[in-house]
């Protein structure tokens, strides 16, 4: 029983990104934003689209370290959940 909770445990933690939801960042609500990445909440979304609206799309992910309280921890944490096309 114990390696069956481990292999469990492990599983969800390998592969729990693939199951997140996939935000594009590029059209997305602050709502979308908050609730759809980790470590962004509604000031952080705003920031996000407040960014967007003043210099265009997103051209790569890491074009998010420009927003201001967007760094290196939370982009790393988000990003298998961020596109910049069709979502």
């Amino acid at each position: 029983m114990k390696k069956f909770v481990v292999l469990a445990l492990w599983f969800l933690f390998s592969f729990g990104t693939a199951w997140a939801d996939v935000v594009n960042v590029n059209t997305a609500s602050m709502e979308e934003l908050s609730t759809s990445l980790v470590g962004v909440g509604e000031k952080r979304a705003a920031a996000i689209i407040e960014y967007r609206e003043k210099n265009g799309p997103f051209q790569s992910i890491e074009g998010l370290l420009e927003v201001n309280g967007i760094g290196e921890v939370i982009l790393e944490k988000n990003r298998d959940r961020i596109t910049l096309g069709p979502s």
